[in-house]
């Protein structure tokens, strides 16, 4: 393995695991902070590359279309928790399991129905789609490194807003004690909902810029599911932190594993979970 080709797995793998982070992180927030299993979690980034596809379809831009896209899965996930999942706080996780399981049914048949069955593809925005050269035969695509610094970004952000605002002390404090936020006179309730809609947008905007990558076409949200629910348990529940470290080790782990170990690429994320596992059973950053 010449260094230009190393350098384009390398560059691969930060790509695919920061881009995991932006579904894990919103799932380890719904799950940390809420107490919600949220199984849905998979068709938000579906619904997101859906209303990419469309979207650029209707403006001729994937830029426009995401403008038009995030706003529209915020106020989407406000209303979904309004509607059912502010009903499960109170109640067992298998209430949740059961009712996000079933919403996972409701939006394939929808995603059906609206979009019908057939792969779809994305075109890259036109700025993007160009190379940059490492070598004579090898190149890297400029559309790659876009994904990159957007998810580094909002990575930032993220950290920002949780641990240097005072929105983000309000939902680290409910997370810590519910009651005790709500006897101070703090609408948890709508926090909770910020919060969830946040997961989803977060869940949903990974799709949209992975659509040109990755193309459009049903059951998508299953595959990326599982694996966040790995990251989710290798960084600990709850943790940002964590989600980050743990979506670049699998990012990495499953970049590499496909190259030097291709018989047993699919089994090296599982078998990095297990270690990590045995290690520390509450995750990397997981509070016992």
């Amino acid at each position: 393995m010449d260094f230009a080709f190393f350098l384009i797995q390398l560059l691969n793998g930060l790509q695919y695991g920061l881009l995991l982070f932006l579904v894990a992180s919103g799932l380890t927030l719904i799950f940390g902070i809420m107490g919600i299993i949220n199984l849905a979690h998979g068709s938000f980034y579906m619904l997101g590359a859906y209303l990419a596809w469309s979207l650029a379809g209707l403006t001729g831009s994937l830029v426009a279309a995401i403008l038009v896209a995030v706003p529209l899965t915020v106020v989407f996930g406000m209303a979904l928790e309004w509607l059912l999942i502010r009903r499960l706080y109170e109640r067992d996780h298998l209430f949740q399991v059961l009712l996000t399981y079933g919403l996972i049914l409701v939006f394939e048949e929808m995603r059906s129905i609206l979009w019908g069955d057939d792969v779809h593809g994305v075109p890259v925005p036109a700025l993007l789609n160009a190379s940059i050269p490492l070598t004579e035969n090898l190149s890297y695509p400029v559309y790659r490194l876009f994904i990159s610094a957007v998810c580094l970004l909002l990575a930032l952000g993220l950290y920002l807003l949780i641990q240097k605002t005072r929105l983000g002390m309000m939902i680290r404090a409910g997370a810590s004690n519910r009651d005790m936020v709500q006897s101070l006179g703090i609408n948890i309730k709508f926090i909770y909902t910020l919060v969830f809609a946040i997961g989803v947008a977060l869940a949903a905007f990974a799709g949209m810029i992975n659509a040109p990558l990755s193309s459009v076409f049903p059951n998508m949200g299953g595959q990326v599911l599982i694996i966040c629910f790995v990251v989710v348990v290798i960084g600990g529940i709850g943790s940002v932190k964590g989600a980050m470290v743990a979506s670049l080790m699998i990012g990495l782990a499953d970049t590499f594993g496909q190259v030097l170990l291709p018989e047993v690429a699919g089994m090296i994320v599982y078998l990095l979970m297990a270690i990590v596992l045995v290690w520390r059973p509450a995750g990397l950053f997981g509070r016992a």
